[in-house]
């Protein structure tokens, strides 16, 4: 039988609906992919008893010929879904202990469709980081190595333990949330498919907020095939959160025929940054010519304001974070430090979130709390706010002539854990995503190639908002001639 753990969904969906194995054995080879992965430190939570009852049930639905598109597929999910029963806290002490009696929109429809839940995946607190070693449970470590060295490397962040895990052949797909390139960025550093979709495609119901005008669940899989899967799946209109977009969710992989002939791809010009490796350049060129080369018309444009999308996210992220954090003060729930003598409420509130949030997170608070502050709210945030306008209306102007934007996802390849010590540093990582999601746009990191150490690199499409379809048939196509295949080497 093939390594089972090796699969597409597209290709296990097949052979399940074949009844060449059950979701029960499937399930099983991926729980002990799980068990013999701890080095990875990817999972926070496993969920082993409850993975075999789901793929019970999804046996019987798919015995009943009843089965839908991710009936017995065991997925990972990020630790900030909140999940029915199931630990869930966002990487964070303040957290600590956190069972929700409640399920997200997204992780519920992945029920409705069968999907069989392996496990929690751990993240940078509160989705706060690019490298994943801000979490209370440790860094996760890259399953990818470079040529002849044994140093541990970052999967990426925030959502590392989903990239891990699924790189590692851990699970069949996983969840993750993208607020400046989330999804995207440890999609690259792990040779994975990553999608960010439009915001409001998916409900933010249930899921622990970190920058609500900017975060947006999305899946990473193997293929593009997979990922139009698995957003049919997660995609709703819920009438839970009033920013979910009340737009029907298309059949997105019956949209993949892989023809972009006619279709005009736009690189821009401010996405040549001084110091980028010769290697990403060189990558990025080639995946313009191969979809040339697939009938598509390659048109340089311009997005202007792009060099002011970094600053003006570390002003408006923070400032949401602030408000949407100010909520954990160890009263309802999560970690509470209890009162010397003496102590009132006040000091309660403050020794427990000082205890409770790591440096990173309370780094994010303060200059939020800043931005947000009498004197110079205007100066900072309103300021940033139309800065987002104005990076807004590039994308508009530019989708007036090309159908997608490629680009790099990342200025670099996986680094080191620990390597970044700077904060600065650190936030030069979402150089290359964090105006899709300023522009709320769908985009997705396609794996394009190796560098020279042996590590994975990925290249970036960008769409129109709402058209996730043309974008994955896009993708789909620059997958097809990339023919990327490369898998980590085991050593964990």
């Amino acid at each position: 039988m093939t390594d089972l753990t090796a699969l597409t969904i597209a290709d296990a969906r097949y052979k399940l609906r074949a009844k060449e194995f059950s979701a029960a054995e499937l399930t099983e080879a991926f729980v002990e992919a799980v068990e013999g992965g701890d080095a990875l430190n990817a999972w926070c939570e496993k969920t082993p008893d409850l993975a075999r009852e789901q793929a019970r049930a999804a046996d019987a639905r798919l015995a009943a010929g009843e089965a839908p598109s991710l009936c017995g597929i065991p997925v990972g999910i990020k630790d900030l879904f909140c999940t029915n029963g199931v630990r869930s806290q966002a990487g964070s002490r303040i957290l600590d202990g956190f069972r929700p009696p409640y399920e997200s929109t997204v992780t519920a429809n992945l029920w409705a469709d069968g999907a069989v839940m392996l496990g929690k995946l751990s993240m940078d607190e509160f989705a706060m980081g690019s490298s994943n070693e801000t979490a209370c449970y440790g860094p996760v470590v890259n399953p990818w190595r470079r040529k002849g060295d044994d140093a541990t490397l970052t999967p990426g962040g925030s959502s590392g333990g989903s990239a891990a895990a699924l790189a590692a052949s851990m699970a069949m797909a996983t969840t993750g949330t993208d607020t400046g390139g989330s999804i995207r960025q440890p999609a690259a550093f792990t040779g994975l498919v990553g999608l960010k979709p439009t915001w409001g495609r998916c409900s933010r119901w249930g899921i622990i907020a970190f920058a609500s005008s900017l975060d947006q669940a999305g899946p990473f899989t193997r293929t593009v095939r997979d990922a139009a899967i698995m957003l049919g799946s997660m995609a709703s209109v819920d009438e839970k959160d009033s920013t979910s977009a009340d737009i029907p969710v298309p059949d997105y992989e019956s949209a993949l025929s892989g023809d972009i002939r006619g279709k005009r791809i736009g690189i821009p010009k401010e996405y040549t940054v001084d110091g980028m490796p010769a290697e990403i350049t060189a990558l990025w060129e080639d995946g313009a010519e191969r979809l040339r080369a697939q009938g598509a018309e390659i048109v340089e444009i311009s997005l202007p304001h792009t060099k002011y999308a970094l600053p003006a996210y570390y002003i408006v992220a923070p400032a949401e974070a602030s408000s949407n954090l100010a909520r954990y003060d160890g009263v309802r729930y999560g970690h509470r430090v209890e009162p010397r003598q003496g102590d009132g409420i006040t000091e309660m509130y403050e020794r427990t979130r000082a205890e409770g949030f790591g440096a990173e997170v309370k780094r994010r608070i303060m200059i939020g709390t800043y931005v947000l502050s009498a004197g110079y709210y205007d100066a900072y945030y309103t300021r940033a706010q139309k800065v987002r306008r104005l990076i807004n209306r590039d994308f508009e102007q530019a989708f007036g002539q090309v159908d997608a934007i490629l680009t790099p996802t990342t200025p670099s390849p996986a680094f080191g854990l620990g390597e970044k010590s700077d904060p600065l540093e650190m936030y030069l990582q979402d150089i290359f995503t964090v105006t899709v999601n300023m522009a709320g746009l769908p985009g997705i990191s396609v794996p394009a190639g190796l560098s020279s150490d042996g590590l994975p690199l990925g290249l970036q499409l960008i769409g129109k908002a709402f058209d996730e379809e043309n974008l994955l048939n896009t993708a789909y196509a620059l997958e097809s001639a990339l023919e990327f295949s490369a898998t980590p080497e085991r050593w964990w």
